[in-house]
Order: C-alpha cells, then sequence, then structure tokens
C-alpha cells in the first residue's frame, strides 16, 4: 500500500489567519512500505470563484425548440505559493522507508486578502496542498482548507458610530373617515458591531388610528450579490435571513414599546474588501403588518459588520420602567490569548509590546481595548459542501473531511439578564 497515513498541521488551532500573517506548520506522512518519490510539493494558493447555470428555451432553423444551458462564471486569483518540501522538479528518484516522515513549512500571506467566504454561488478560499510527486505513477494528493481575515476595524468608520432612527408612518382611510396615524420608530444607537455583539433594537408603537397591529417583525438579513463575467456579465442576488424577532398584537389607540436584542452569530464581515465578484452588505428589515387587508409599513436599517469592535459602543442595560441597576457586562470566552492569530501592526500603530498589552494580542490600528475579551474563532452556519475544484484528482484527500466552514472572530459580549419589556 505504501501511504498509511498523512496529516497536514498548522501553528494556529483553529487554522485561521489575518492577511499579511505568516502561515507555519508541518505535514507528516506515515507509510508502511518503501515509498518512491521524486519530490514532496506544497503549495499555497487563495481565490475567489463565482459560477451558476441558466437554462434558456430557443428555437432552431427548423422552427423546433430546445433548451439551451449555459455556465456563467466569474475568477479572481490572489495569490499562489509553490516550492519543493523535498528533492525537485528535475530531481533523482528518492525512496522514503517505513514510518513517519515529517516536514516543516511556511508561508507569508500578502496583507491584501479578502476575508473566506463559503456561499450558495461563490466563494473566496484558501487551501494548502501537498503533492507526492511520483515517477510513472499518479500523484497523490492531501489537501486543506483554512480561513483568513481581512481586518474591518469599526473605529475607523465614523458613519457607522452614529445612531440610527427609522420612522415608518401609515393612515388608514374607512369608510370614507380618516383615522390618526399609526406611528412606528425604530433605533440603534450605532450602527457597526462584530459578531458575537447584540444589537439593542427600541421599538415604539403609537397606534392611533382605528386599525390593530397584528405584528412587528424585526429581520437580521445578509445581502449577498453575486458577478460572473463569463461568457457575459450578470449579477445574482439573494436576501439570507440571519434571525428573526416578533412583537405585538398592538391594538387601535394603543401604544407599546419594546426593547430588542438582535444576537449576531459568527457572519463574515461587510463588503468583503479587496474581493471584486462578491458583495455582502447586513441590514435589519422592519415590517409593522396591520390586521385586514390593509397594506404593510416597512423599512430597513443598514448596519455594518466588522471584526474590531467600536471602543465607545457599549450595550446600554436591560429595558424596565425603573432605573436601571443592572450594567451590561462584557463576559469573554474562555480562551488561550497567546493562542490568539496576532493582527499585522498597520504603519500608523505603534510597535507591539510582544505580550500584546492587556490583551495578549495585537490589533493593529484599534487603540488598546483594556477592557475587552479577546474574540474566539466560530464557524459560520454555511459550509462548502466540498472544497474540491478542477485540479484535484481521485488520489486527492481532504483533511478534515470534504465540507469546510470559515471561521470568524467572535466576542462575547453577552447583557447579564435577558431583555425586559414594559408592555409585551
Amino acid at each position: 500500500m505504501g501511504l498509511k497515513d498523512c496529516t497536514i498541521e498548522l501553528d494556529n488551532p483553529w487554522n485561521t489567519y489575518y492577511a499579511g500573517q505568516t502561515v507555519n506548520g508541518k505535514v507528516t506522512f506515515t507509510f508502511d512500505a518503501p515509498k518512491k518519490v521524486r519530490g514532496i510539493v506544497i503549495k499555497f494558493s487563495g481565490d475567489s470563484e463565482t459560477k451558476w447555470s441558466q437554462t434558456e428555451t430557443k428555437t432552431d432553423q427548423n422552427g423546433k425548440q430546445y433548451e439551451s444551458t449555459t455556465n456563467l462564471t466569474g475568477q479572481e486569483e490572489y495569490f499562489q505559493i509553490q516550492y519543493y518540501l523535498l528533492g525537485g522538479k528535475n530531481s533523482a528518484e528518492t525512496e522514503l522507508g517505513p514510518g513517519v516522515h515529517t516536514y516543516p513549512f511556511t508561508c507569508a500571506l500578502p496583507p491584501t486578502l479578502p476575508s473566506s467566504f463559503e456561499g450558495e454561488w461563490g466563494f473566496v478560499r484558501y487551501t494548502v496542498k501537498v503533492t507526492l510527486d511520483r515517477p510513472w505513477k499518479f500523484d497523490q494528493d492531501i489537501k486543506m482548507a483554512f480561513t483568513v481575515i481581512s481586518p474591518v476595524d469599526l473605529n475607523l468608520n465614523p458613519r457607522v458610530k452614529d445612531p440610527f432612527k427609522l420612522e415608518l408612518e401609515k393612515t388608514f382611510c374607512c369608510f370614507c373617515c380618516a383615522s390618526g396615524p399609526l406611528n412606528v420608530i425604530v433605533h440603534i444607537p450605532v450602527t457597526g458591531f462584530v459578531s458575537g455583539q447584540t444589537v439593542p433594537v427600541t421599538v415604539e408603537c403609537d397606534n392611533a388610528s382605528n386599525v390593530g397591529v397584528g405584528k412587528i417583525t424585526l429581520t437580521l438579513r445578509k445581502l449577498l450579490a453575486f458577478h460572473v463575467h463569463t461568457p457575459r456579465r450578470e449579477t445574482k442576488r439573494k436576501k439570507e435571513i440571519i434571525t428573526t424577532i416578533q412583537m405585538g398584537p398592538v391594538e387601535a389607540g394603543n401604544s407599546q414599546t419594546w426593547q430588542q436584542a438582535i444576537q449576531i452569530p459568527p457572519l463574515p464581515p461587510s463588503n468583503l474588501v479587496n474581493c471584486g465578484i462578491i458583495d455582502i452588505d447586513y441590514d435589519i428589515k422592519v415590517v409593522a403588518e396591520p390586521e385586514g387587508m390593509h397594506a404593510a409599513l416597512d423599512g430597513n436599517i443598514p448596519i455594518v459588520l466588522g471584526t474590531v469592535p467600536l471602543e465607545s459602543f457599549q450595550p446600554p442595560p436591560p429595558y424596565t420602567d425603573n432605573p436601571p441597576d443592572t450594567a451590561i457586562q462584557m463576559m469573554g470566552a474562555e480562551t488561550d490569548p497567546s493562542m490568539l492569530p496576532t493582527q499585522p501592526v498597520s504603519p500608523a500603530s505603534p510597535p507591539s509590546n510582544g505580550a500584546g498589552g492587556a490583551l495578549g494580542w495585537n490589533i493593529g490600528a484599534a487603540s488598546t481595548f483594556a477592557n475587552l475579551p479577546p474574540p474566539t474563532f466560530a464557524e459560520t452556519a454555511y459550509k462548502a459542501p466540498s472544497i474540491s475544484d478542477k485540479n484535484d484528482s481521485e488520489y486527492t484527500r481532504m483533511i478534515g473531511g470534504p465540507e469546510y466552514a470559515p471561521r470568524y472572530p467572535t466576542y462575547g459580549m453577552m447583557p447579564s439578564a435577558p431583555p425586559m419589556t414594559n408592555n409585551y
């Protein structure tokens, strides 16, 4: 048989790195019999792809209809580094004896890489692939995906530090008699958040109309746009529901106020900076549904998802009718800071002291967050069914299985008690 086992180990336990960092690791082969090879090649690559198919009904010259399928694609390549761990392209054949053979490797990631992303019609993906170059035989490959994060520091974006208020109003006409207005006001203290935070949302419903409100819905959504350029340019959009909260009803002539908290799970940062074929945005969709046959009121609150939280923003205490006596506490995950990825320092940042200050890690251009717990790196919900591509063969082994989900920095910022309402 020859090759009994093979593993790829990276020096980061989450297999997650910031753009600009250096990836170190080792590949280990276990042989149960002598193995002849010309060399061992390692290849690091980062690229993105969008693709889908469209089927159209066409008519030929004889007037007969037929279906034609077109495959639409978009591609970008960000980097590719390949070198030999053993031997070379023109090297003589080498025999590896039975037992364990370990080879260390290293790779410096470019600083402008976009964040890893996996979606239904496209991805940004980073892989490491090790090949046993065998003379006169099929090569044997092992492959593994890892996550790259492009830092998005919310503190460098002044627009996300301001509060946002959405005001919706509707007046109903019933039997030629106009009623009072239905007003729904939704506001949040800032529009910049990170995974793991909760978005504090205040919802006020002043129903001076003679029509009841069945329910008010808040929906956190991911807004995706995939772009292809071959054989023609097209864009496909998708709105994914992350989480939904419902309130109500509100009877005619009544008013109610709610304080809600929308939890943000591990998600890729907004915009997907430095990727030209996939766009990511987020918003909170607000829908107020009057009873009967009346049209709903709806609006959107745009939010920005980053990787470094706003230093100035602290979630408010839970809403009650009485003066608050319980503060929101930031509860960090039990994470060993020494094991965290170290984000590269921007030119404008002071040099790291090696210990990373109070956090034990360096957060780049952002100022030190003495009270901010370090993030964990959690898998996002969507998993790619396979990381295999056209360059892989039937002899390619996928480390960790074919499925893959990127990991994103997630902060443990949870309220000390669930939000309360005054009338819900």
